[in-house]
């Protein structure tokens, strides 16, 4: 497989990679200006080869290459990267030495092809609303709801949420706080479900996760304080309770129509997504 086919591939998987490629050679090199090379996060090894699709050079050169890519790969970022290396005797480096006499100028472009997840609880009319909103943009949605029925048929199936949406309530109809356990690090969790004590289950269970980027409730500030102290009774810090946003949507929307609140707190999730950037 070519670093293009690589690329591709990788661009499908939803993973991320970086893509180093020479830019410029001064005097004798073993490859040309135009060779590219792709490391790719999905299946790092200690190989030196085997997350490696494509060449520009091999020895020193390459492996040095490579092991700044996984760098930038465990680091997420930066998103490019300039890098300029000697290719004489003088200059001794980490991976072995190559005299060819020449220098290469190579850039390191990060591209993460993963999209941000956000899970809504809750499939009424603001769930629905936010989810048809969230679809126009690349964001993977699950839809949880507890109802049996709620999905059969599947809501709105002619609308733009029919080819990007997961609809779960199963295996867990009962108990859809167990979703929570299955979001990818960095998601977003938007909790507006039909039941209170159902959004209250469902926030216990985002609090044990620190790894989520957003949690929030809807409801007024007299719920909130009744969820607060029952979170604080079973050992939830004010610290904790601090990650919750609530009310959501962005501040200044009055509007209460589910339309109005979707637009608000899609405005406030992407706020907190480096998306479309």
């Amino acid at each position: 497989m070519d670093w293009l086919e690589q690329l591709n591939q990788i661009k499908s998987e939803g993973g991320s990679c970086v893509l180093v490629s020479i830019v410029q050679v001064r005097g004798h090199a073993p490859r040309e200006a135009g060779a590219k090379m792709v490391v790719s996060s999905s299946n790092m090894s200690s190989n030196m080869f085997s997350s490696v699709s494509g060449s520009v050079g091999g020895g020193n050169l390459e492996q040095m290459c490579i092991v700044k890519a996984r760098g930038m790969l465990e680091r997420g970022g930066p998103k490019t990267e300039l890098l300029t290396v000697p290719l004489t005797l003088k200059n001794t480096g980490p991976y072995g030495v190559q005299c060819c006499g020449g220098e290469v100028t190579l850039t390191l472009e990060h591209f993460n092809f993963s999209k941000p997840q956000v899970a809504i609880f809750g499939a009424g009319h603001v769930g629905l609303a936010l989810a048809r909103v969230l679809s126009t943009l690349p964001i993977e949605i699950l839809l949880v709801d507890s109802r049996a029925d709620i999905f059969s048929p599947p809501p709105s199936s002619d609308d733009t949420t029919k080819a990007t949406l997961n609809y779960i309530n199963k295996p867990f109809p009962e108990y859809p706080e167990q979703v929570v356990n299955q979001l990818k690090p960095g998601s977003s969790a938007v909790i507006l479900t039909h039941d209170h004590a159902e959004d209250l289950a469902i926030l216990e269970q985002c609090l044990r996760r620190p790894d989520l980027a957003y949690i929030g409730l809807i409801g007024s500030s007299v719920k909130w304080i009744h969820f607060s102290e029952q979170l604080g009774a079973v050992g939830f810090t004010d610290l904790d309770l601090g990650r919750v946003t609530t009310p959501i949507g962005v501040p200044g929307v009055r509007g209460k129509t589910p339309e109005v609140i979707a637009i608000a707190v899609a405005a406030q999730l992407l706020e907190r997504m480096e998306l479309l950037e």
